[in-house]
């Protein structure tokens, strides 16, 4: 109450005698526009304190009268975010995002109690998320990604149990998972902590969260440790990404987690067991949710321990092949060799013999016909010889002769 009086002080101050003229959420606001050091949108052109009260101003919402929601996004304000806004006690939706607004949180900010939406993301917010954003119990969106937020996330988070939507991805938190996230947010149906630096264990309790939709992303940050088999008790649609931490033993084969692709377990050196290509070993930890041991070679379509075939179930190696074509190509020269010798051998006798045949025609006779004979030799060689000289036949009776006897 003190600091509420000591703002509505200032205000008479700074805006002199056009205070009467704005409610008490009018001046909250009046102070946001002055944190602004930049709108080239001119969103906030129409907030000045000419009005009884600010309801008709650009991105504020009212309900009786009281604001309700401030919705300036994608405008590129420059500037910060003041403490007076935690003096718009009626206040349940708060959108911010994609501005360029930067400085840490106001810790006065959390007073507006009644914050159902708090969507900050796409700014240059820095420093811890406050202890005091325990206060919103009935917050149930909370966006605070793609900022420079460091720190941890603070215990009283745990409050919110009414949260569904919790984004903080791709900011700069490090630290372990407050103890019991997983029982005291189990009406979470969004979980993404992407691209940040937590570390520690993955809470085994995150397999309450039966209401998550989409995607659970813990992927690119430090988790260690093995991945809990009850994440495997998650609404089968759910996709649990878990790339790029420091997780290692084998992947849980149950539910949720069964017939993942290896994306969602890539960066993880250490990790064992379907998807992955590496099978576990015996002292990786296997337990009986896990899968089971194979041994290599063995069981697992000729894979070694790399994945690889094994060279037992290659085939034949180069060596051998180059071997066997050599022993071709010998085999062939030797067999052509050999038809070569055979083939001079049988010209050579040839040759004698026809030589021989000349001289007392006796002895065998080699059957060939060569280029250089000419008709008149060919038609000698169709003619009849007799086999008995005292043998005589006519015409007549050769014609009446069998085949039999001609032959």
């Amino acid at each position: 109450m003190v600091v509420y009086l000591a703002f509505l002080v200032a205000c008479s101050c700074f805006f002199g005698g056009e205070v009467g003229a704005l409610n008490d959420e009018g001046y909250a606001l009046l102070t946001f526009k002055q944190s602004v050091l930049r709108d080239p949108f001119g969103s906030l052109s129409n907030w000045n304190s000419s009005d009884p009260n600010p309801c008709s101003w650009n991105g504020v919402t009212c309900d009786e009268q009281r604001v309700v929601s401030v919705s300036i996004p994608r405008k590129k304000l420059v500037g910060f975010l003041p403490s007076s806004l935690g003096l718009l006690l009626y206040l349940r939706h708060l959108n911010l995002r994609s501005n360029d607004l930067n400085g840490s949180f106001p810790v006065e900010l959390f007073e507006a109690r009644r914050l159902q939406s708090l969507v900050l993301y796409g700014n240059s917010l820095s420093g811890s998320i406050p202890n005091e954003i325990g206060k919103l119990n009935s917050l149930q969106s909370l966006d605070l990604s793609r900022n420079f937020l460091n720190g941890s996330i603070p215990e009283s988070i745990l409050q919110c149990k009414r949260l569904r939507h919790f984004d903080l991805s791709r900011n700069a938190l490090t630290g372990a998972l407050p103890d019991g996230f997983g029982h005291a947010l189990a009406s979470l149906g969004k979980l993404d902590l992407s691209f940040n630096q937590f570390n520690g264990l993955i809470p085994s309790d995150l397999g309450n969260l039966t209401n998550l939709e989409g995607t659970l992303d813990l992927s690119h940050n430090s988790f260690s440790g093995s991945i809990p088999a009850s994440l495997g008790n998650l609404p089968e649609k759910v996709y649990i990404d878990l790339a790029y931490n420091n997780l290692s033993g084998p992947i849980p084969q149950t539910g949720a987690l069964v017939n993942r692709g290896p994306t969602a377990f890539m960066g993880n050196p250490r990790l064992c067991g379907p998807p992955l290509k590496y099978p576990c070993l015996p002292n990786s930890g296997s337990s009986p949710s896990s899968y089971p041991f194979r041994p290599p070679n063995h069981d697992h379509g000729g894979l070694d321990d790399n994945g690889e075939g094994s060279k037992k179930g290659r085939g034949l190696s180069k060596g051998a092949i180059v071997a066997i074509v050599v022993c071709d190509v010998i085999g062939i020269c030797l067999v052509g060799l050999l038809f070569s010798y055979c083939y001079s051998k049988i010209s050579s006798s040839c040759n004698n013999v026809d030589e021989k045949g000349k001289e007392g025609k006796e002895g065998s006779f080699c059957f060939r016909v060569e280029g250089s004979e000419t008709p008149s030799e060919n038609l000698e060689l169709h003619d009849l010889v007799l086999l008995d000289k005292h043998v005589a036949f006519d015409l007549d009776e050769l014609l009446k002769a069998s085949a039999f006897v001609l032959g």
